[in-house]
Formats: structure tokens, sequence, C-alpha cells
């Protein structure tokens, strides 16, 4: 298994050591390393790019064993090598899901339970499912306590438990259950803008983007 060096702290620049590199079908190769700087797509986050020495990281997955599977344009031999994570969409894909995981909090306090979420660029949405007496929100109610959380700057908690679960707080919000990548703190984020909301098959659809108010 590889060790997945983000799930403890930022890590964007580091030497690494290929252990192996093989051809794939789509003039790809699948390079796996003992550990990672690289967050793998999934949990609702779209994967790392960037570079391993020269080549070009195109996309990382994980695997049922639990390794994680970089995909590169050119091969890569074997030994030590640096790994670069493409810093400026690694800040996007964070902001988004800490954007997320603060919409949820919101709508927690109004009854609201959250059930998925994918924080892509773009195409950012969380789901959610009403609880008892759950409160009709509005996007302006929801951007502004989402606002005012983000004006609180309130720290990032990352924290495992005896199960061996991560889980990923900010402040004293309760944390949730969770493997991507996320702001140091609460003020990294511009602001949160609410781009829609929908029922749908009893469930309530919120989208988003990060605003730069």
């Amino acid at each position: 298994m590889s060790e997945r060096l983000y799930l403890a702290e930022e890590v964007l620049t580091c030497a690494v050591e290929i252990i192996d590199c093989r051809p794939c079908d789509n003039e790809r190769f699948a390079v796996r390393m003992l550990s990672t700087p690289f967050h793998p797509q999934g949990g609702g986050q779209p994967s790392d790019t960037g570079w391993i020495g020269e080549a070009e990281v195109l996309h990382i997955e994980s695997t049922a064993e639990g390794d994680v599977l970089h995909y590169t344009d050119v091969a890569v031999p074997v030994g030590i090598a640096q790994a670069r994570v493409d810093q400026e969409q690694r800040r996007l894909h964070s902001m988004l899901h800490s954007a997320g995981h603060l919409i949820g909090h919101v709508m927690e306090q109004r009854g609201w339970a959250p059930s998925k979420a994918h924080h892509w660029p773009g195409e950012a949405r969380v789901v959610f499912k009403p609880e008892a007496q759950a409160q009709q929100p509005t996007s302006d109610s929801i951007q502004a306590a989402c606002a005012q959380l983000i004006a609180a700057d309130l720290p990032l908690r990352i924290t495992v438990d005896e199960s061996g679960t991560r889980k990923v707080g900010f402040g004293e919000l309760a944390p949730y259950p969770c493997g991507g990548t996320h702001v140091h703190s609460l003020g990294k984020i511009p602001g949160i803008d609410i781009q829609g909301m929908k029922m749908k098959k009893g469930s309530l659809i919120i989208r988003y983007d990060i605003s730069s108010q």
C-alpha cells in the first residue's frame, strides 16, 4: 500500500521512490511509489495532477488493494525522483472541498443532513435529506452564514479515531469523516457563491462555487 502523505500534512514537493512503471493500453504509464503527495480521485474530489521528474502526471486513482496509481505521459525510471503537485489546482480543490463541508455544517443547523457531495470545479454540489422540522433555507441565508464562519477563520482540525477513521473539522464545528484535502483555515476561502437550489426526489441539491468576494 502506498503511504498517502497528504492525509497528515500538505506536501506539494518531495522526493519519492518509484517502485514500478508499466505501460498502459492508452499510451500512458502507470507508476507506483512507496509514498505519494498526490491525492487520487475519490471522496467527491478530483485527482491532483503535477509531475514526477520530467513526466507529467495526468491522473491518479486508488486500487482495491490500497495502492495509488499515477498515470504519466512518459515512462518513469525506477528509483528516486522529485514529485511536484500542481499547487494552484490543489488549492482550488481544497477550497471547494472545505466549502462543501462548510455548507454541510450550515445546513445541518437548519435541519438538513448531508447525504453526498461532489466537489469538482464547475459542478460542485452537496445533497441533503430533510430531518424533523427542517427549515426552508434561502441562497442568501446560506451564503451569509458561510461568510460569517469564513470571517471567523476557524482553523483546520484533522483527527484519527480508534477505528482509524480520519475526520476533518474546523474550529469547534463537528468533524466529518473525510480523506480529502482542505484549506488550513476557513479564511483561506475568499467566499462561497450559492449558485442554485432545487428539490429532487425528496433531496435538496445545493450547487456552489468559490467566489472572489
